[in-house]
Order: C-alpha cells, then sequence, then structure tokens
C-alpha cells in the first residue's frame, strides 16, 4: 500500500506496530509494565507522574525524548509507555523516514492518545524536521500540493498524540527540536546490583538455572547495559548447559566469559586493541579518533559511540583538544609497563610535581 502526498510517495515498512527487527531478539525478556522494569528509578518515578496525570486529565502524554547510551532500554520504556497508557504504539526511525510525505502518511494514520515512536531521532532529514515542528506544537500538518505558481498549502488537522523520540546523541539534536519535548529523560548505565536482577529476572524467563554468584557475575561484566547482559546471558548458558549441568554458577560464568574473551572488567577484544594500539603505536597517545580506528580496523563512529564511553568511565582513556590519551590505569589493567615519564593521574600531583 501506498499513500501519493503530492511528489512524495510513502511505503508502509517505514512503520511498524511492532519492535524494530534489530531489537525482535529481545522481545520476550522486554518487561511490559513500570513496575517490571529495573532501574533507571529517577526517570522511572517521574515518568510515573506524568502518566498518571495526562490520564487523570484525559489528555495524551506530552512528547517525551529518551537519551542515552545504546542498549539501556529506550524502545522498550516506550513500549511501556503505550501500555500504561493503554494506546497503540507505531514504530519506526529516523533514516527511515526520509521525505516529509513520509512523516506525512505517518501522522495522518494515528488516532486520538496514539503513540510515534521515533529512533535515532537525530538523524531525521532536516526538511522532515520542518514538518514535525507544527505537528507536534498545534497537531497541524501543513502539506504543499503542486509546484510553482500553481502551488497551494493544505493544513490538516491531527489527532492529539504523543511522540517519543530516542537518540543516543542528544547533542546532535537541533535546538528547536529539542525544545518541543516536554519531557526530556536520560537513561544511565546500571550498576552491577541492578544488571544482577535483570539478569535473574531474564533467566527466569528462558528458564535457565542461576544462582546469585553467578548473575552478578554476568552483571559485573556487562558495561553497565541490559542488552549486553541479556545477550551474555544466552552465551554463558549456551556454555552451562554443554560443559556443566545447565546451572549458571560463578564459576561457570566466569569460564563461558573467560572463553568469550571478555575480561573481569567487562573488556572485549577491541577495547583491549584500542588501549594496545594507543600505547605501542603512538606512546600513550595523544592520537585522533580516524587514526585510531584506521589502525584497528573498525568504524570511527562505532569506537565513538559504543567502546569510549565505558573507557573513560573506567579512566582508562581521556579525550584531549589533540586525541586520545591512555591512562595509568590501563596500563595496570593490561599489566604493561607505566612510562616513567607519565604524569601523576590525581590533578593535585600534577600541580606538587
Amino acid at each position: 500500500m501506498s499513500i501519493d502526498f503530492g511528489s512524495d510517495i510513502y511505503e508502509e515498512p517505514i512503520v511498524t506496530k511492532t519492535f524494530l527487527q534489530e531489537d525482535a531478539q529481545e522481545g520476550s525478556l522486554r518487561p511490559k509494565t513500570l513496575r517490571e522494569y529495573i532501574g533507571q528509578e529517577k526517570a522511572k518515578d517521574n515518568l510515573s507522574i506524568f502518566i498518571q496525570a495526562a490520564q487523570k486529565r484525559g489528555e495524551a502524554l506530552d512528547h517525551v525524548l529518551l537519551h542515552g547510551p545504546p542498549g539501556l532500554g529506550k524502545t522498550t520504556l516506550a513500549g511501556i509507555i503505550a501500555q500504561e497508557m493503554g494506546v497503540n504504539i507505531r514504530i519506526t526511525s529516523g533514516p527511515a523516514i526520509e521525505k516529509p510525505g513520509d512523516l506525512a502518511a505517518l501522522l495522518t494514520n494515528l488516532n486520538e492518545g496514539d503513540i510515534l515512536f521515533v529512533d535515532e531521532i537525530h538523524r531525521l532529514n532536516r526538511s522532515v524536521e520542518e514538518i514535525l515542528y507544527p505537528a507536534m506544537e498545534d497537531y497541524v500538518l501543513d502539506i504543499i500540493v503542486g509546484k510553482g505558481p500553481s502551488a497551494n498549502s493544505i493544513r490538516l488537522d491531527l489527532p492529539k498524540f504523543t511522540l517519543i523520540g530516542a537518540t543516543t546523541r542528544a547533542g546532535q539534536l537541533s535546538a528547536p527540536l529539542r525544545d518541543r519535548f516536554g519531557v526530556t529523560l536520560r537513561l544511565e548505565l546500571y550498576t552491577p546490583e541492578e544488571l544482577a536482577r535483570i539478569v535473574t529476572r531474564s533467566a527466569g524467563i528462558l528458564d535457565v538455572d542461576i544462582v546469585p554468584e553467578g548473575a552478578y557475575e554476568v552483571a559485573r561484566r556487562s558495561r553497565g547495559t541490559p542488552r549486553i547482559a541479556n545477550r551474555m546471558l544466552r552465551r554463558v548458558r549456551d556454555f552451562a548447559q554443554v560443559k556443566a549441568d545447565g546451572i549458571i554458577t560463578k564459576s561457570v560464568a566466569d569460564e563461558a566469559l573467560c572463553a568469550l574473551e571478555i575480561d573481569y572488567l567487562g573488556l572485549d577484544p577491541i577495547d583491549r586493541r584500542m588501549l594496545e594500539a594507543i600505547i605501542e603505536n603512538y606512546g600513550g597517545g595523544p592520537v585522533g579518533l580516524e587514526t585510531l580506528a584506521a589502525t584497528i580496523g573498525e568504524e570511527s563512529v562505532t569506537l565513538e559511540d559504543v567502546y569510549e564511553p565505558y573507557l573513560m568511565q573506567l579512566g582508562f582513556l581521556t579525550r584531549t583538544p589533540r586525541g586520545r590519551c591512555v591512562t595509568q590505569k590501563a596500563y595496570q589493567h593490561l599489566h604493561m609497563p607505566v612510562p616513567g615519564g607519565m604524569a601523576a593521574e590525581n590533578p593535585m600531583e600534577q600541580l606538587s610535581l
């Protein structure tokens, strides 16, 4: 099915009523309500109040922006909001909405109170974004029909809907778009204790026997990310069923994750290649991101979005105006000799030198 809006054609595959394909494998593990959702307590408490207030007034929830590192549950939270509000949700992504006509077809097919979830909203085309402004503020859609002197503007009324945008790069959103979201929630990395609860819950859904120590071992190596924790759980389950008695203990989890080359802090081979390349090829830094990406054969955007944040959180990597530098902690973790001329990590010590 396609809908003609002037010269633009909208084809249905850009929108779905279910989760996106890359999220499908985790569908069975996703919580369905705020009560089941583990972690993000501050965001969850505030969201609960906003939902209850909107329901009491009989209104659609204000537009919501969810931002934070990948894998923390932004898509899951959007589904929970729809469930709690008792409305339908349509799911799409920024790159899939290529033309204004695509967005127009999406919006005109919504019902009163429905939710439109746009993943990676920072990648919206600028011409599409311009159409979104009046839709978010006034619930109207201005469409230009025809070209040249014969062009006419048609204004369509839209139902009161809720736009939920998710992004891993909130800084790349334009100010006009960002300011039109009434609710902005940042999702933070999870603690090992929270991840252990998530792993235990997921193990129950997957019908896997796991002891608390085994759940914590998986959790503490999961980089603070539920998506990684659930993926690791599946692989540890395979080891437990083949090489043990099917029960995930701390020793089984340790053996499985060591076989996958994931160390006790959650660093994987690419993390170590990054750090080792900076140390061995560039004397500990500084080195530019593009140069580092070419050295280890990875995309620079992948290093910047996926690997650098966790290494910086651990204190293994720093960003400077001249490039990336490795810290003393990284040398020590990799069991490599610390250069004698490296400055002390404590800023007060640097001042005293």
